[in-house]
């Protein structure tokens, strides 16, 4: 989608450089509105196109969208052999489209571009920058040679030309945004390059769900949530008795007349986000909710021989007991998602459900603010950025359960705002101490989601105007037309 470009250039326009989907890199989406927004600019984005962006973003009369034409898919799935040409053709075929796109847009007082990846974003976009005079931003999510090592190995060859590339070129940059305290010592003292920190902070548009949005947005959901990977589970079980009723009812939700309650039988709902990739190990997610389901099996004397529809009906017919079911909701696209799914519908679990899904921007803020726990698995292929799901998660004043690595307590404050994990056993320890007496004994729960709503009012707006909004400041007067 490609609205009218207004013609002004240099001091009165930007230019945002996602050599990714769009409407998968939130971050850059965010900085667009912002420029749009507090600074009062046009802007550029040229992009990949695929999800949908933020409906805010496709509306604002300033914001100009270039969406140029993925690598195709059949050819990320080439034999092993082939590998190494794809390696040399994919960035070059990359590079001359990157640079089409760039030449023809009105020339901006800078481009901010998304950093990973490094190959070939960065050498257009500096090529570019000098052909048009224009300042030269990155923003430094990760860094790219870690995440290609993640499937090449570290001792690769292309792994060090790629690293080289990344740092000759990070170096070249009038200014530098980054993520987290960790990957500004990083730049500096291993990069000679000097950052601004820029923590992600959640839109407005994330809070906790109103009971009407929580109502309105599982009703949408239905058919998806009934909707078993595999076998009948706990959940399309006790769904299969609401049809006909779906306005009514949902498995979490009851209308009755106009008020809205939550059910006290319904399953605790278990968000997590991912890109499917080989950064976070869903296996871990899966083995943890095994545990989870033996271990209140155990703690309740139950039965092995016990039907799982018997313990389903009992549920059904509202019986309470100390361990709800767990619905685990996992949004995201990815390429590892197939298999995991596969993995999934084999599980015969009987107070756990799982679902996948793919949500649009509007929706995924309301089931984070509707959901009661989430689960960060993300590991950092470089050990120095932050998860931005746990901060969307944290805006929707939503407690998380993290993998612990080396900066994440730049964000996670155990005890305050979620709790962290280094196994799957602890996972699920911290599933059965925070679910125990859900919905209305479980304390450990309740304090922490508290404590989570007060400390995550900061919004993205203030963050950009606090410390990204004086160096953009700087850079419009000094390419002033």
């Amino acid at each position: 989608m490609m609205k009218k470009t207004s013609r002004k250039g240099k001091g009165g326009r930007a230019c945002v450089v996602v050599l990714g989907d769009l409407g998968r890199s939130p971050r850059m989406q965010y900085h667009a509105l912002s420029l749009a927004r507090q600074a009062n600019l046009e802007v550029d984005i040229v992009a990949y196109g695929g999800s949908q962006p933020h409906s805010a973003l496709l509306e604002h009369r300033s914001i100009h969208i270039h969406t140029m034409t993925p690598w195709p898919k059949f050819l990320q799935n080439l034999p092993w052999i082939f590998r190494p040409v794809t390696l040399l053709v994919k960035p070059l075929v990359q590079f001359l489209m990157l640079l089409w796109f760039l030449v023809r847009i009105c020339s901006p007082a800078f481009f901010i571009v998304q950093n990973p990846p490094s190959v070939p974003t960065l050498i257009a976009v500096k090529w570019v920058s000098v052909l048009k005079r224009s300042a030269f931003i990155i923003d430094w999510h990760n860094f790219g040679h870690t995440l290609l090592a993640l499937s090449l190995g570290r001792n690769s060859s292309f792994v060090a030309v790629y690293r080289w590339i990344e740092k000759y070129f990070g170096k070249m940059a009038d200014d530098s945004f980054c993520v987290t305290k960790a990957m500004q010592h990083e730049l500096a003292e291993n990069w000679d390059i000097k950052a601004t920190v820029f923590y992600d902070q959640p839109p407005e548009f994330f809070h906790v769900a109103s009971l009407l949005e929580k109502h309105e947005l599982f009703y949408r959901l239905h058919s998806n949530i009934i909707q078993p990977l595999g076998l009948q589970d706990c959940v399309s079980y006790v769904g299969a008795g609401m049809l006909g009723h779906e306005h009514q009812e949902t498995f979490s939700t009851r209308l009755v007349g106009k008020d809205i309650f939550l059910k006290q039988n319904r399953p605790a709902v278990v968000v997590s986000s991912t890109s499917w990739t080989p950064d976070e190990d869903f296996n871990i997610l899966l083995e943890a909710a095994v545990m989870y389901d033996r271990r209140v099996a155990a703690l309740l004397n139950e039965d092995d021989s016990i039907p799982d529809e018997f313990v389903w009906k009992e549920i059904y017919d509202e019986k309470q007991c100390l361990f709800p079911r767990l619905l685990f909701i996992i949004t995201g696209k990815g390429p590892d998602k197939q298999e995991y799914e596969d993995k999934i519908s084999k599980l015969h679990l009987k107070r756990v459900a799982f679902r996948t899904m793919w949500l649009s921007a509007e929706d995924y803020p309301l089931l984070l603010g509707s959901a009661d726990l989430g689960v960060c698995l993300h590991t950092s292929s470089s050990g120095l950025d932050l998860p931005m799901k746990v901060v969307d998660m944290f805006g929707c004043g939503l407690p998380v359960c993290a993998v612990s690595y080396s900066c994440i307590n730049e964000l996670v404050k155990v005890g305050k705002n979620g709790l962290l994990f280094s196994s799957s056993s602890e996972l699920a320890d911290e599933l059965l101490m925070l679910f125990r007496g859900f919905p209305n004994e479980c304390n450990d729960l309740h304090s922490l989601k508290k404590s989570t709503v007060e400390m995550g009012s900061r919004r993205w707006s203030t963050e950009w105007e606090e410390h990204a909004k004086p160096l953009i400041s700087q850079v419009i007067t000094q390419y002033q037309d």
